[in-house]
């Protein structure tokens, strides 16, 4: 069984690759080989190519990376407030970061959600993000900044 300090560090080195835009073969390097591994980010799956699906296996997991980053770039990521379930092999934790939609350019910054399940080598076996699928919704058809005009409450 994996102890609470080595869960903590095979998180918080996913998310430092990630934050560091590493090569998605680094990133990929901490996920399961022995199990079946998955990759989800919660919404609406009407909204956008990556939302509301579960991406199975390494290949999916490898084609949700390929599809956010041709659509998305991020800058300045950081993560806290790390929670360690040592029983459930499970890590959650609080991400911020500048996102912008590629092909219109518009960004936002937002906070959001990571929740990651781990092998008993401390590979990563099921990844779940819950972020702001509103603005990237409105980012990706250009509206994003429109909206934020009429809405200045």
């Amino acid at each position: 069984m994996f102890s609470r300090s080595e869960l903590l560090s095979s998180a918080t080195a996913f998310c430092d690759a990630f934050a560091q835009n590493k090569d998605l073969d680094t990133i990929l390097s901490h996920f399961s080989t022995t199990h079946q591994v998955s990759a989800v980010e919660h919404g609406e799956k009407a909204l956008l190519p990556f939302l509301g699906r579960s991406f199975e296996g390494l290949d999916g997991v490898r084609s949700y990376f390929h599809i956010i980053a041709a659509l998305l770039s991020y800058e300045n990521m950081v993560f806290s407030e790390f929670t360690v379930d040592s029983e459930a092999r499970r890590v959650a934790c609080k991400g911020k970061a500048k996102f912008i939609w590629s092909e219109t350019k518009e960004s936002w910054t937002e906070t959001f959600a990571y929740m990651v399940d781990f092998d008993d080598e401390g590979k990563i076996t099921d990844y779940q993000v819950w972020a702001d699928s509103g603005a990237a919704y409105l980012a990706r058809n250009g509206e994003l900044d429109k909206v934020r005009k009429v809405c200045t409450i």
